[in-house]
């Protein structure tokens, strides 16, 4: 088995992890609505508490994956996802369905560093601009294509295939990364060859000087863009309800700025021009702004739709921002791997927390959260040129 034929594999793993997480922590915040009657409050501090795990475990995992190796990591978590989520289709009521989620998160955490330096690993700097984009359009395809077919799976396959289905895929998943790890010892740790160079020559072109302020912008805004999207996600039931949508439609609508998303990914990948240039990573930032307040406080579907395609391509950029420059500036692919995860978890838990604690002090403003959440994204923007400055 050649490297290359070792990475198709671990991509493989890479769609499946995507599928059943989306699957399961989407569509959890439906789960808590019907069975508990979570409210957004509720929901945005679910939300808060699996961001607040991951900050911590990311981190670990990457270290403890360049330090024990990629594969016993990956065994770690998708074993602990795979027992945690069989565990919760017996259980009930919430505290219980808490500690499912928190176990979970713990599993996911060492999956995604790992995922990320395995297709880095030995790159070229042409290699890895095409095994980025490869890594970031499956895990997108797949958000994208679990979200859009979730809320239909569920209604067919009842409530508790929240929890038995994504298990079964983790379990697969497991099997499959012993597998890969037998005959990853077989393979030649060779470089690869050069690719061809892409259009401009682009990813043949030395770092730059300032190589490792990019990094820094991108560490810092990826953040702001995982606290937009970690508070849009558990508000949606609250939406679909207000635009009297059922289950399977909420996901057939609620799906398009993740297929905007997966555009962006496509784009980018092809064309490596964005590379440290900060105007693109600015005007990102603000289009997620104004999309992101556009998107939940404009209940017309019209406007929720291009609030969507617009929020989609611009977290978008931010991302493959904050991974690239991850992989491209540094040797310790698991480290920077999980560091540039850890960051995500600080978003994660911050917008749902800011969000839930402003709907806790004014219950009767039922937008605080929202309004509390863009006046927080705005100050990164302007952290974020305040830093450039610097």
């Amino acid at each position: 088995m050649s490297p290359r034929q070792l990475k198709a594999g671990c991509f493989v793993l890479e769609g499946l992890n995507i599928y059943a997480a989306a699957f399961y922590f989407n569509y959890l915040f439906f789960y808590t609505k019907r069975e508990f009657g979570f409210g957004d409050r509720e929901n945005l501090f679910l939300a808060a508490a699996n961001g607040f795990l991951y900050i911590f475990f990311s981190w670990y995992a990457g270290q403890f994956a360049q330090r024990r190796g990629y594969y016993r990591a990956l065994l770690v978590g998708f074993g602990i996802m795979a027992v945690a989520l069989g565990v919760g289709t017996f259980v009930r009521g919430w505290p219980g369905q808490l500690t499912v989620m928190l176990a979970w998160t713990v599993g996911i955490c060492f999956t995604w560093p790992v995922l990320e330096a395995l297709a880095s690993e030995g790159e070229t700097r042409a290699g890895l601009t095409k095994m980025i984009g490869v890594y970031n359009v499956v895990w997108a395809g797949g958000a994208a294509i679990a979200y859009f077919t979730g809320g239909a799976l569920l209604e067919v396959l009842g409530p508790l295939s929240l929890f038995w289905f994504p298990a079964l895929l983790h379990a697969i998943q497991f099997a499959l990364a012993l597998w890969l790890n037998a005959r990853a010892k077989n393979v030649s740790h060779s470089p690869p060859p050069e690719d061809s160079p892409t259009e401009g020559g682009s990813a043949h072109a030395a770092i730059p000087a300032n190589a490792k302020i990019f990094l820094r912008l991108a560490w810092l805004a990826n953040p702001f863009a995982y606290i937009a999207m970690n508070t849009v996600i558990p508000l949606i039931p609250e939406l679909a309800k207000t635009m009297n949508l059922s289950t399977t439609h909420a996901g057939f609508v609620a799906s398009v700025w993740m297929f905007a998303r997966l555009f962006a990914f496509i784009g980018l990948w092809a064309w490596p021009g964005w590379h440290y240039r900060f105007g693109w990573l600015m005007a990102s930032y603000a289009a997620m702004v104004v999309s992101f307040a556009a998107l939940l406080l404009v209940p017309n579907l019209a406007v929720i739709v291009v609030a969507q395609l617009i929020f989609g391509f611009a977290v978008g950029l931010i991302y493959y921002s904050s991974l690239f420059y991850s992989m491209d500036v540094g040797d310790t692919k698991g480290e920077h791997g999980g560091f540039h995860e850890a960051l995500i978890g600080v978003g994660l838990f911050a917008g749902p927390a800011v969000g839930a604690t402003a709907l806790q002090i004014l219950p009767d403003f039922p937008t605080a959260g929202i309004w509390s959440v863009s006046a927080l994204l705005a100050v990164g923007l302007i952290v974020l040129l305040g830093l450039r400055r610097a």
